[in-house]
């Protein structure tokens, strides 16, 4: 496909309504206990508070409700919740620290965060090093001219692959038809993972996130796509 590649910038909000201090205190005194230590990419399983059995990678984890449903459901899983925006953020912190015990409250042993721009974390990360990887009803970008900026993107698929273990899955949501469209032309294009027409109920074990209860409750169609590192 001649899509032009995204630079490595960041689009749309980092930010939105001002931050309560609830919020701010997360951020500032939560966050840097979960973030993922950078300087130990080259072996991740040691970025954890105890090695773990596989590790898990979410892109753009929205809320964090399907982040902490699959660390809690998955207990002996190394679970990597990525995002940039700081509402979104603050709303994972939130359920996993009391309200003023943001500096003091124990924190999950196997659950680490990534503020950052994923493709960093999926350049740096040593090659067949995670287990699987979520895509859960990313931003579509519907505009034509935006189409650069989706994640699931010619340019992108080689460095998701890289980071994937052989035979690990990659699983991927959304409810909007053009971003439907542009993951079935996208993934239909390449060789590095094995395809299958998506579900169009969400399958089992794929906790749901708010997303998906809004785009149901407008009546949109949701699918679920599962692909498998070749």
């Amino acid at each position: 496909m001649a899509v032009k590649a995204s630079p490595d910038r960041l689009y749309g909000r980092q930010r939105g309504h001002p931050l309560r201090p609830r919020q701010q205190r997360l951020l500032d005194e939560t966050l840097p206990r979960l973030r993922l230590d950078q300087t130990l990419l080259d072996d991740p399983a040691r970025a954890f508070g105890r090695v773990p059995a596989e590790i898990w990678l979410e892109v753009g984890f929205g809320g964090g409700e399907h982040s902490l449903a699959q660390h809690q459901a998955h207990p002996d899983v190394g679970y990597i919740a990525s995002e940039v925006f700081e509402n979104g953020l603050c709303s994972l912190l939130s359920r996993l620290v009391p309200d003023d015990q943001e500096a003091t409250a124990p924190v999950p042993d196997l659950l680490r965060i990534w503020d950052e721009d994923a493709r960093i974390l999926l350049r740096a990360l040593p090659e067949r090093s995670l287990d699987r990887m979520f895509l859960m009803f990313p931003d579509p970008w519907p505009k034509a001219r935006h189409a650069k900026r989706r994640f699931v993107h010619p340019a992108n698929i080689a460095l998701v692959a890289r980071a994937l273990k052989q035979g690990a899955i990659w699983r991927v949501a959304s409810d909007d038809p053009t971003y439907q469209a542009w993951v079935e032309e996208v993934m239909g294009a390449q060789d590095l993972f094995d395809t299958a027409p998506p579900a169009t109920t969400r399958p089992e074990g794929w906790p749901p996130t708010r997303y998906e209860a809004k785009a149901l409750k407008a009546g949109r169609q949701p699918l679920y796509w599962t692909f498998i590192r070749r």
